[in-house]
């Protein structure tokens, strides 16, 4: 679980070979040199969120650096606990940067396994087919204007477009979520709604974003949709072909269960 570095050098090692990309990682939060950002086309955040975030630390210098890329176009992407912030810590960014966050109480955490079926005619969903995942999928997010999701939609110059969507059964509504377990009154009031738990939207700023909230359990990257989906977004918002197929990678258990975090064991 949340076997981020890890996760990142997979995502890495499947992206090696797409051509006309470069591909480079950072582990264990902020880099303490930021020229590894110079001259990036995009940034995918897949760590820690809530009210550590890693873009919200300097008493708010971070989050002008990442609005500074924003403004000039740059794509930006974040996953599971990356989509979770403070509202009033950076709420308001995270709408103008991907369209949404994860916001406490609003927002719930089930573990679940949705059937994904149907996808929007979108480059993400390049080769995707169906497929489901147990994971912790995060839903209800606090959009921008307050959207629902599920549809796509264009609303305050952007473009917004929800690739993985899925209707949560009333036993997935009622709890228990992870954190509290729930179950909130609000999201049980939405029975029968499909949820976005993977979106993108296209920025005023020229920019393109997306917030992807599965990513809890490392073995899903075993699962040749699940993580193509995902490769597809990272091309997308960095403005590289995505193949009409989609990425092609493929991952062996040795490959999956490299650079795992160490666990305390009792």
């Amino acid at each position: 679980m949340h076997e981020f570095n890890a996760g990142v050098q997979l995502m890495t090692e499947c992206l090696k070979d797409v051509p006309d990309l470069n591909v480079q990682f950072v582990l264990n939060g902020w880099p303490k040199d930021e020229s590894v950002f110079d001259g990036a086309s995009a940034v995918v955040f897949f760590m820690d969120g809530g009210r550590r975030h890693e873009v919200v630390g300097e008493k708010g210098r971070r989050l002008k650096v990442v609005d500074e890329w924003s403004s000039k176009g740059v794509g930006l992407g974040f996953m599971h606990f990356g989509v979770e912030v403070i509202a009033d810590q950076a709420g308001e960014e995270f709408k103008r940067w991907i369209g949404g966050h994860y916001e406490h109480m609003h927002s719930c955490n089930p573990i679940w396994e949705p059937n994904f079926m149907v996808f929007p005619k979108h480059p993400i969903s390049r080769g995707v087919k169906p497929f489901q995942a147990k994971d912790e999928w995060y839903f209800n997010m606090r959009f921008v204007g307050d959207m629902s999701g599920e549809k796509a939609t264009e609303i305050d110059g952007f473009k917004f477009v929800p690739i993985l969507t899925a209707v949560p059964s009333d036993e997935v509504r009622d709890g228990p979520y992870v954190y509290p377990k729930g179950p909130y009154p609000h999201i049980q009031a939405s029975k029968g709604r499909a949820e976005a738990m993977m979106w993108t939207v296209e920025r005023p700023d020229g920019g393109r974003g997306f917030g992807f909230t599965g990513g809890h359990f490392h073995d899903n990257w075993e699962n040749d949709n699940y993580r193509r989906v995902v490769l597809n977004a990272i091309l997308w918002i960095a403005k590289v072909n995505v193949p009409q197929g989609g990425v092609e990678s493929a991952v062996s258990k040795d490959q999956l269960n490299a650079n795992l975090d160490p666990k305390n064991r009792r």
